[in-house]
């Protein structure tokens, strides 16, 4: 498929092309300089701006080319603009810094927000694991309380086991005292 322009728009393309004739760029130059003379004869330009017009009409005689990039530098301010001197407040210079100057600090780098969270999270948990084995927190305090009365409850066992063994050792011995004399041995 040809590529199409679409609707309606066709482009440059198949055009005349408009070239300026060296004829009417000497006249419009010679137009020029009679305006600027008119100009310095009823004094409208200043001495300096005139020096600066012959300046940039010597260079460009010089160059055979006039290019309107130069035509746009060197013209002239109108007004008082060239006079005050503005600056964009939000343009950032970039200063050239040298290795030696450069400060490599990691505890100034800016963390995320997360990472910043991350980081506290896991330095409370290490205060709380202390305090916890110091047994200064309540958890703690709960735990240790809950292991004395399991610890008592165990040695209550124990002992009840221990009375009951002798209870029983002494059941058996009275029952053996018992059948032996029934028996009728002597002990």
């Amino acid at each position: 498929m040809p590529k199409g322009r679409g609707r309606g728009g066709g482009g440059h393309k198949g055009q005349r092309r408009h070239f300026t004739n060296p004829d009417q760029l000497a006249q419009s130059e010679e137009k020029k300089e009679k305006e600027r003379q008119w100009r310095q004869q009823r004094g409208e330009i200043s001495s300096d701006e005139d020096d600066d017009s012959k300046a940039s009409q010597s260079s460009s005689e010089s160059e055979e080319e006039g290019s309107e990039t130069e035509e746009q530098k060197e013209a002239k301010a109108k007004g008082v603009q060239h006079l005050i001197e503005v600056e964009n407040p939000n343009r950032v210079i970039q200063k050239e810094r040298k290795v030696h100057d450069i400060k490599l600090d990691t505890e100034n780098t800016q963390l995320s927000r997360r990472e910043r969270e991350e980081l506290e999270k896991q330095k409370a948990k290490v205060h709380y694991q202390k305090l916890h084995a110091a047994g200064k927190t309540n958890e703690a305090k709960a735990d240790l309380a809950r292991l004395a009365i399991i610890r008592k409850q165990r040695e209550e066992a124990a002992k009840r086991r221990e009375e009951e063994m002798k209870a029983r050792q002494e059941a058996e011995k009275s029952k053996a005292n018992l059948t032996k004399r029934a028996l009728g041995k002597k002990t």
